[in-house]
Parts: structure tokens; sequence; C-alpha cells
């Protein structure tokens, strides 16, 4: 780890870290000591610091709370058996960060001003790093506009914040999983492709009625058609049909996932032949009837590899091969775990030590 960008530490007087339960760490509800603050005024990023983690005072008025200007990421620090402490991947994640910013009319961020406010922040709360397995700490950098003004335009302040909390496995079952044939999560020419907090906020309500019919996740399709595969909840679609690994391929209405990248370079490394391009739920649903879909997941930071059990469209449940013997899936999941985990060598250089 580098440590070229100045950042002003207020250390907590006194840690919590004594009582959290590390056996039990439901996702995104438990919070280390600090957390990271920048500010972008007058056409410039200033005033890095670390302080304890905390409310923070804002107006009322600030253009993210009325009209949306907001956007955030997530990664994931990893405590080797050595206990090293490494970061997977965060140059994919800066590159993105700065993707969503253009599209929502905001700041970028240098990447190098990205990968240190992280590094510093997890070096600093490296204790927090669960060592128990598949148990990681979840990186949260976001960025919100900050100007007090109503008027419809791009804010000219920001304030880009970091937060980090231990957290366990995001799902901990199979998934069953809704194709969504009514609402739509992002169009073409909209921000799906960015991590933008409003594609979130418009998915709640379809995601609440899947829920109340017992449903885990939702699998987007086109909002023209609802004839093509686009991506579920919280994660990358991924399938394997007939022996090969296929997904959509990202466009303005699809995230280009970190996971979904590693997953489609590991496959091809091993040979797999990698299928890019638009999915249609119908082809998906005849290859899981006729036993050639062998594989379905969804792939993301905060799931990893989240396999599928059964999808349901239109009245009908579809079963999928049983997740617990997937070659590929089961596979992947290890060879990912071990790269993050320090079990085998980086040849990729993914990890990021701290």
């Amino acid at each position: 780890m580098s440590d070229k960008l100045a950042i002003k530490v207020t250390k907590a007087a006194h840690s919590k870290l004594p009582n959290v339960d590390f056996e039990n760490l439901p996702f995104g509800k438990t919070f280390s000591d600090h957390m990271l603050i920048g500010t972008y005024a007058d056409g410039a990023w200033k005033d890095f610091e670390i302080v304890p983690f905390g409310d923070i005072s804002l107006s009322p008025a600030i253009s993210a709370l009325h009209y949306g200007q907001t956007f955030f990421e997530g990664l994931k620090a990893y405590r080797h058996d050595d206990g090293k402490i490494s970061v997977f991947r965060p140059d994919k994640n800066a590159k993105r960060f700065n993707i969503s910013a253009e599209r929502m009319c905001m700041p970028t961020l240098p990447e190098e001003m990205f990968i240190e406010s992280i590094a510093k922040l997890v070096d600093i709360d490296r204790d927090w790093v669960p060592s128990k397995e598949g148990y990681t700490m979840y990186i949260r950098p976001f960025m919100f506009a900050t100007d007090p003004y109503l008027g419809v335009a791009p804010s000219t302040t920001y304030k880009f914040m970091v937060l980090v909390c231990p957290t366990g496995a995001y799902f901990s079952k199979n998934l069953n999983v809704k194709i969504e044939t009514e609402y739509t999560r992002s169009a073409e020419g909209g921000f799906g492709y960015a991590k933008a907090a409003g594609n979130y906020a418009g998915s709640l309500f379809p995601g609440k009625k899947a829920s109340e019919k017992g449903f885990d996740q939702i699998l987007w399709t086109d909002a023209k058609t609802h004839e093509y595969v686009e991506e579920m909840g919280a994660a990358n679609a991924m399938f394997v049909i007939n022996g090969k690994l296929v997904t959509p391929s990202t466009r303005d209405t699809i995230l280009d996932g970190v996971t979904r990248d590693s997953i489609i370079t590991l496959a091809k490394s091993w040979g797999m032949e990698v299928e890019e391009r638009r999915v249609a739920v119908a082809e998906v649903l005849e290859a899981i009837e006729n036993g050639t879909c062998t594989d379905a997941f969804g792939a993301g930071t905060a799931a990893t590899i989240a396999s599928v059990a059964e999808m349901y469209h239109n009245g009908k449940t579809y079963v999928l091969p049983d997740p617990s013997k997937s070659e590929f899936a089961n596979k992947m999941r290890k060879a990912l775990d071990d790269i993050k985990y320090g079990r085998v060598e980086d040849t990729r250089g993914w990890n990021y030590m701290i």
C-alpha cells in the first residue's frame, strides 16, 4: 500500500469491536469504528479525512435528497491465512465509479485517490476484517451532491465517503427467482449501467411484490419486450448452457460487474467457451426444460456466486439441477475464494495488499 494522498485521521476514543458478535454478521448492519469523507468544491477534491463513524450534518435542501444525484460502489477486503489483508480488484471499481460519476453529471475522482482512500480506511480498521471462512469486510464508497439549492441543475459541491462493515454471506440459500414481465429496472438511453441510487429505488416495489409471493430475487428483462434477460436485482445473470458460459452482454441497461468480469476471465483461462450476447428468456427456459442448462447463478460483489434453484415465468416454475452438485459454479466459487483469500498465487494482480 502506498501513501500519497494526504488524509487527516481522527481516531475513535473507544472501539466498538469488543461488542461485535462476529458469529452473527448480517449484511450491511454492523459498521466499523471509522469512515472516510472527502469534499469536492471550487473544482477540486480536498479535505480528505478519516473520522469516527457517526452521523453527519447536512442541509435539508441538498440536491441529492431532491433530485437523486448520488451513486455508490461495492467491494470487499479479505483476511488471508497469514493475517495479511487484501482488497479485491479496486482498480476495476475505481473505473466504474467514474463511469457512474460521468453519467450522473458528477465530478470524477482520480483512481489513485479512490484506491488510497479505501486502503487507508481498511488499514485503520483492519481488526474489523473477519477471519471466519466465508466472512469479509464489505466496503461502500459513495458520492452525493451537497449544494443547498432546489433548482434542477447539477450540484457544484459533493461529498465522497467510504464506509466499511464486517459481513457474512449476502444470500444464505439457493435462490427462487421470478422472471419479471411487468416492471423494468432500466431502459435504453437511461443509466442502468451506473450504480445510481435511483436504479435501486425503482426496484424496491417490484422486489417487495416478488418477495411477498415467496421469491428471493427478480430476474430483470428488457424494458421494450420483456423477452431478453438483463440482470438480477443484486447481481449479473450467468448461465451454463450446452457446456458454454452464457451471459447478457453489457450495454447501457446492464451493470459491468467486477465479479462477472472475473468469472469470464477465469472461465476462458480454463478453456471454456464464453458467449456475451443478448440472451432470450425463451432460450433459458427451454434449456432448463431439456436439461442443457446445468447452471444459473447471479454474480456480484455482495453475492459472489448465488446459485438459482428455480425460476418462475408466467405461471410456470422451472426447476434447475441441484446447485450443490454443480460442477461449474462450485468450481468457480472455490477458485475465486482461493484467489481472494490468498490460498493460491495471484497471477493477475487482482489482490491489492493493504
